[in-house]
């Protein structure tokens, strides 16, 4: 197995790995969507991130405890790799995704303080805000400022259509964080068109989430749009044939390396609190994307 390749995160000049690591699945059981991911286990699995060369994870403020679980497990080795995390998520008293400067600016220090970190590489705007809520009380400049102040190296947002496009439109952000997959390509060409800017486009959802099934207990909680998504989910790639252009690889593989052979992405963030999932995707990422004549075939056969 070879190195990890690495791309450039667009005017940022970061070299990233083109697999990054997502934490959500360390965020713990606060939605019924996740186990308890021990303290031993959780410093375990950020330190084998690291060992297998992943230079890019990516975090929240809503992912339970997975900050925490950064800040003790991998904060003395915090010159290895790029830290990404999201800014107006609830903080303190605030209720729902909030855009005010105040909120940003809280965000953003609690992040520092529970990361163990002077400085956050990448600070995403999360949940999709319009342009219209990002301007009405100037978020983005309250990122510039804490930019001003060495604590945020590079603006982001984490987005997706309708208000992708208000957002490729508005040209302040560094970094863009759109879902994508061979599952799921509605956002191809935005991808496309946010690289035309000049900035990093960073792939979520690169692996369909494994391909749950819907009908499983911890899915029970979620709500119906959730599990109508899952169902659609499982239902294409039941449907889609594609068997013959595997090669030896597992869907998850061929999945993985679909998005990654997408040419304007630079980097997928894939999450997992199992090592052998993590040591099985760093394996498939390590080939590279897929060939050019078997990418052509099954960017045919996943047409939406």
């Amino acid at each position: 197995m070879g190195p990890l390749p690495t791309s450039t995160l667009g005017r940022t000049g970061l070299d990233v790995t083109k697999l990054g690591y997502g934490a959500m699945e360390l965020r713990g059981p606060d939605d019924g969507r996740a186990r308890v991911v021990p303290p031993d286990e959780a410093d375990a699995l950020l330190n084998a991130v690291l060992d297998a060369g992943i230079n890019y994870i990516d975090t929240s403020p809503d992912y339970g405890v997975s900050e925490e679980h950064i800040g003790r497990a991998i904060s003395h080795r915090r010159d290895e790799f790029l830290l990404a995390s999201k800014c107006g998520c609830p903080v303190g008293a605030a209720r729902g995704h909030v855009f005010t400067r105040e909120n940003v600016r809280a965000g953003v220090e609690q992040s520092l303080l529970r990361m163990k970190t002077g400085h956050l590489d990448v600070v995403q705007f999360h949940h999709n805000p319009s342009r219209a809520e990002l301007e009405e009380h100037d978020a983005v400049g309250e990122l510039e400022d804490l930019r001003k102040e060495g604590k945020v190296r590079f603006i982001g947002i984490s987005g997706t259509l309708p208000n992708l496009a208000d957002q490729i439109a508005m040209g302040v952000f560094d970094v863009f964080q759109i879902p994508y997959s061979g599952l799921e390509r509605d956002h191809e060409e935005a991808i496309t068109a946010a690289a035309g800017t000049g900035a990093g486009v960073v792939v979520r959802g690169g692996v369909a989430r494994g391909i749950p099934d819907p009908e499983a207990a911890q899915y029970e909680r979620m709500s119906d749009d959730y599990r109508a998504m899952l169902k659609r989910r499982k239902a294409r790639i039941e449907q889609t044939a594609f068997d013959d252009l595997l090669d030896g690889m597992t869907k998850i593989e061929f999945l993985l390396r679909f998005t990654i052979s997408h040419p304007s992405m630079t980097t997928t963030i894939v999450g997992t609190a199992n090592p052998e999932h993590l040591a099985a995707n760093v394996a498939a990422a390590s080939k590279g994307p897929l060939p050019a004549d078997v990418y052509a075939a099954a960017r045919e056969r996943f047409r939406d």
